[in-house]
């Protein structure tokens, strides 16, 4: 078992300056579908998050669990530009992730989305972190096929020193300005909330 860091009262903000990248974990793999708590408001808070990468700059890496045997990541999440690196382990820092990221310069912040929270985005954080990474784990664009998986996983990586936060949050907080030169791009991102993915019961434990 790994020990965590816990990291409460700590304070941390995105910032465009020290090299942030997105990655989507197997993300939404077809034969996930009808299983993976709300899988769809989980999608669409993804896609979110890969467009507003587009239009800042930010590299996206997407991973892909066992393809031949789970499917292509879904085509709502509008990844189709990206290279999808298949993979069997459940952290998806495997070789060609790593080699990526070195080609990226080191980022030192990950800001993560995808399924299941409990298996492929648990391991990639911990992993994360002990680079010295700074993890930001997108809670309403993480899920799992029970959402008692996805809650006790969102608990226990928060402990370890993973930062929490919400889709909309992360938008906000990496243009930080009305008169940053693309936030009308984001703004329009954020025309409609997020879609409610029952994380109140969650939070109200905290």
């Amino acid at each position: 078992m790994r020990r965590g860091r816990h990291l409460s009262g700590s304070c941390r903000k995105l910032d465009l300056q020290v090299q942030p990248f997105h990655t989507s974990n197997p993300h939404s793999t077809e034969k996930f579908r009808p299983n993976i708590f709300q899988f769809t408001n989980i999608v669409s808070n993804a896609a979110r998050l890969l467009q507003a990468a587009r239009v800042l700059g930010i590299p996206s890496i997407v991973t892909e669990q066992y393809p031949k045997g789970l499917g292509p990541t879904v085509p709502e999440l509008g990844a189709g530009d990206l290279t999808a690196h298949a993979k069997t382990k459940f952290t998806m820092m495997i070789e060609p992730v790593e080699k990526e990221l070195k080609a990226l310069g080191d980022p030192k912040i990950a800001i993560l989305c995808g399924i299941e929270t409990q298996a492929c985005i648990a391991c990639t954080t911990f992993d994360l972190l002990e680079k010295g990474m700074e993890v930001h784990i997108v809670a309403d664009a993480v899920s799992s096929r029970s959402q008692t998986d996805r809650l006790f996983a969102l608990s226990r990586l928060r402990q370890s020193g993973a930062f929490l936060t919400t889709t909309e949050a992360v938008l906000l907080q990496l243009v930080q300005d009305a008169k940053h030169p693309n936030f009308r791009e984001i703004q329009k991102l954020l025309v409609q909330p997020s879609p409610d993915t029952a994380l109140l019961a969650f939070f109200s434990s905290l």
